[in-house]
């Protein structure tokens, strides 16, 4: 930051770093030098990394004055890189980053640091934006510095801007703030009391071999090294200017206030490092949707909004001397409403799942603060129809009759107002926790939802109920036989390998009652083709989810959407947790029974649905270690007292099941598997029964519905070929590039290869894997699925959906009035959530009358 001549008593200055990405591949790239060679080094710098240029702004007396210097050198900066395919980041951290193609500045310092740190230096691929105010005193500086710390976590918060690290999700709103404390001098000194005092400290780090100059001295605050200030260093880099010019309209007012006190004689008081860490680490971590210590008044916590608002009262005062007040003011409302950075960017994943998609947003929002402008983008007047064979609403360039409402009510919006209810939407889903987790990340995900609800016609939901309960009676029967006499095998109907060899044949399966219902809750996912003809995908005997989140999308519309017409024959969702609840009741074998639903917990991907699907039966949701057997008897144990069990809803799989720990500490698995053999407890679904969602079994599922109930199969399913036939694998090895070929286990959308989009990388190593366990694989004919609009951001498109139907299976069989529609990503024909896909609200429709 240049200083003039006699200076200003609390000048501002801004220096931020920017990251340098190829706007082709969106990854992180060290083409600063070619930028810097062609800007005046009078407001550009290099920094440790080649994939990093600094803006030094000129020393401003105003927050105007500050704003159009730092969008002068943005905007500068960003036409040099447009020139080149590059695009510039101001945010901590940017997401695609190849750490393999990046490397330090080629100067003697930084090698000496990367021969130094290592680690530290070749990680160091985050922004911050330094905030300097003008204090010519170094004394003054020093104890400044010390008395803003406890207003230093706030500041945070609102620049945080970098969920992202190396490609995953870090689970904090500021990555790049873990990734700077890692550095020996970062963080809070503790007490300095002097500028000689703060010298000798630095020399001593010198010395120690520790730093090898003052500037990587890297306190949160500090009396700057080259220019007569106190820097600020604690901050992201922010997207948004107008973050910056907030962060530096507080920073300057808390210098005020704290060079009165020095001027007026108040002490330094020694703070509390600890908890000051714990207040940066919760910043980090909450961004400003979260919580915040409120600091030095209380280390209860409060709501950010409630932190942002009690610092800009506490210096009111300084605000106003500065005449900064209604400036900030202003500027903190617009960040408290909009958000942090970081929770944009994870809205930006959400959409479609795609980090690319982050780093777009990141370098339209740079782009747009340096504008002073918004970011350009392709944004229709008004949404338009699209042309799409095998559209269920557009398949002819205009909506379908049923959908003429819905579509009429999305273009009054426009896409600006579907935006706006696509921030309601996640705002909504975040304070009702409505995520599911992805395995290997380490936050959880906002549960995808779509405006553009999907209309299954009366007539069609009428033939696919008579079909699905069906299907559902000839399954079961089936996993019942196979875990009992096997007449199927001894009839010819299924081959004995396919049981024998199917990895979900379980031991455990012969504990189930002869007599009783296996499947109690059954999941069966369709698909439509072009055509408008539906056929099964895959049946789901075992653990199927979806019912809690399905409800919850009917929630969603209503709530942010309530104005978009709904049919008075749609079916009620709300039915749904009665219908669960009379099932599963049902398949207890005594009076008065106890149910409650059996989950991992917080862990669990769908541990949202199982806390709604608990709440709304109004039984326990309980953890296995809130489970003891007592001979062969299955109690809940809970607040001091224990209560029967009857019936086990399980909500997480039979090796989980199995291997968890009860109440007592020792494996719950080999007395709940007594308690079951016993007849004392019903597990719903039965263990075992994955060997009904067995891939090879789905191909003889038509001869079952003949062989167990004597009729005709209701619903087509997918033509399949069993690679353990000879001449059925022979067929698939010769049409690989033609079939989707899938594991028998598989599921989730677990190792699929689809032929037509595979490369020949995939085929060469599926043809390799069915040549070497032939029985584990199977292949079905490619279905052209139907594709049903989404709002992408901008506009309709069409995307490939499919819909799992639930059946419940009680006293009677029934229906749910609930279905879960996916959506796949574009480009993609895979819809499950852990794949990027996404879901929408599924209006059933019934018959007049019907309810």
């Amino acid at each position: 930051m240049a200083v003039p001549a006699g200076g200003v008593e609390l000048t501002l200055g801004v220096e931020e770093e920017l990251h340098v990405v190829d706007l082709e591949t969106r990854e992180l790239t060290p083409r600063a030098p070619e930028l810097l060679d062609r800007l005046d080094p009078a407001s550009y710098s290099a920094e440790l990394h080649r994939s990093v240029v600094e803006t030094n702004t000129a020393v401003c007396g105003s927050l105007d004055e500050l704003r159009d210097d730092v969008v002068r050198l943005r905007r500068r900066a960003i036409d040099v890189a447009a020139g080149a395919g590059l695009g510039l980041v101001a945010a901590g951290t940017v997401p695609l980053v190849d750490t393999d193609r990046l490397s330090v500045t080629p100067t003697s310092r930084y090698r000496r640091m990367l021969d130094e740190y290592q680690m530290l230096v070749r990680e160091q691929l985050i922004c911050g934006a330094q905030v300097h105010v003008g204090v010519p005193d170094r004394d003054e500086a020093v104890y400044v510095a010390q008395r803003v710390a406890p207003a230093l976590p706030v500041l945070l918060a609102l620049s945080a801007s970098s969920p992202y690290w190396l490609g995953e999700d870090s689970g904090y709103a500021s990555a790049r703030s873990l990734i700077w404390l890692r550095w020996p001098t970062a963080g809070d000194p503790g007490v300095i009391r002097s500028a000689a005092e703060h010298d000798e400290l630095v020399a001593d780090l010198i010395a120690s071999g520790t730093i090898s100059d003052p500037k990587m001295v890297y306190f949160d605050v500090r009396p700057s090294s080259h220019v007569p200030t106190v820097e600020l260093r604690v901050t992201d880099a922010c997207p948004d200017v107008d973050t910056v010019v907030l962060l530096a309209g507080l920073f300057r007012a808390l210098v005020r206030r704290e060079q009165a006190a020095y001027r007026a004689g108040v002490p330094l008081t020694a703070g509390r490092p600890p908890l000051h860490r714990a207040a940066m680490w919760r910043a980090a971590r909450s961004g400003l949707e979260g919580d915040l210590l409120d600091l030095p008044r209380s280390p209860v916590p409060v709501p950010a909004a409630v932190a942002v608002e009690r610092l800009i009262a506490d210096l009111r005062d300084e605000l106003a001397a500065n005449g900064d007040l209604d400036q900030v003011t202003d500027l903190s409302v617009q960040a408290l409403s909009r958000g942090s950075a970081a929770a944009r960017q994870r809205r930006a994943l959400a959409r479609r799942g795609r980090l690319s998609d982050v780093v777009d947003l990141v370098v339209a929002d740079t782009r747009g603060g340096a504008t002073a402008v918004a970011p350009p983008q392709v944004r229709p007047v008004t949404l338009r129809p699209y042309v799409s064979a095998g559209d269920e609403v557009f398949a002819a360039g205009v909506a379908e009759p049923a959908y003429d409402e819905v579509v009429g009510a999305m273009v009054a919006l426009g896409a600006g107002g579907l935006r706006a209810r696509e921030d309601a939407r996640d705002e909504e889903q975040r304070a009702r926790g409505v995520t599911f987790s992805v395995a290997g990340e380490a936050a959880t995900r906002l549960f995808p939802f779509d405006l553009v609800p999907r209309i299954v016609p009366a007539d069609d939901w009428e033939r696919l109920s008579a079909g699905l309960t069906q299907r559902v009676r000839a399954l079961d029967a089936f996993v019942r036989d196979v875990y009992t006499d096997r007449a199927v095998v001894a009839d010819g109907v299924v081959p004995e390998w396919v049981i024998t060899g199917s990895p979900e044949l379980r031991p455990s399966g012969a504990l189930a009652p002869a007599d009783g219902v296996r499947a109690h809750v059954a999941g069966v996912d369709l698909v439509r083709d072009g055509a408008g003809n539906w056929c099964v995908l895959e049946d789901n005997l075992r653990v199927p989810s979806g019912i809690g989140y399905a409800m919850q999308n009917r929630r969603l519309t209503r709530a942010v959407f309530p104005e978009l017409p709904m049919p008075a024959e749609v079916l009620d969702v709300e039915r749904t947790p009665r219908l669960l609840r009379e099932a599963l009741l049902h398949a207890a074998r005594c009076d008065d029974p106890q149910l409650v639903v059996l989950s991992q917990g917080p862990d669990d991907s769908a541990w949202f649905e199982h806390r709604l699907l608990a709440e709304e039966m109004g039984v326990p949701l309980v953890r296995s270690t809130d489970l003891l057997v007592t001979d062969n008897r299955v109690e809940l144990h809970r607040g001091g007292g224990r209560r029967r069990v009857d019936v086990v809803y399980l909500r997480m799989g039979e090796d989980s099941v199995v291997h968890s720990p009860g109440a007592d500490g020792l494996p719950l698995g080999p007395s709940l598997l007594a308690a079951v053999h016993a007849g004392t407890v019903v597990l719903a679904n039965a263990l075992g029964n994955g060997i009904g969602d067995d891939k090879s079994v789905y191909a003889f599922v038509p001869k079952l519905v003949e062989y167990y109930l004597g009729e005709k199969p209701l619903l087509a399913d997918v033509p399949t070929y069993l690679c353990g036939i000879p001449e059925q694998r022979a067929e698939v090895l010769a049409r690989l590039d033609e079939l989707v070929c899938k594991p028998v286990d598989g599921y989730g959308g677990d190792r699929i290869v689809i032929g037509p989009k595979a490369s020949p990388e995939d085929l060469s190593a599926v043809r390799r894997q069915i040549l070497t366990a032939p029985h584990r694989w199977v292949a079905q004919e490619v279905v052209d699925l139907s594709t049903a609009p989404v709002f992408d951001g901008h506009g309709l498109a069409p995307r490939h959906v499919d819909l799992r139907a639930f059946v419940f299976t009680g006293q009677r069989q029934v229906v749910a009035p609930v279905a879960l529609t996916r959506v796949a990503p574009a480009g993609s024909m895979i819809v499950n959530s852990s794949r990027g896909g996404g879901s929408k609200d599924t209006w059933l429709m019934g018959q007049a009358g019907s309810e």
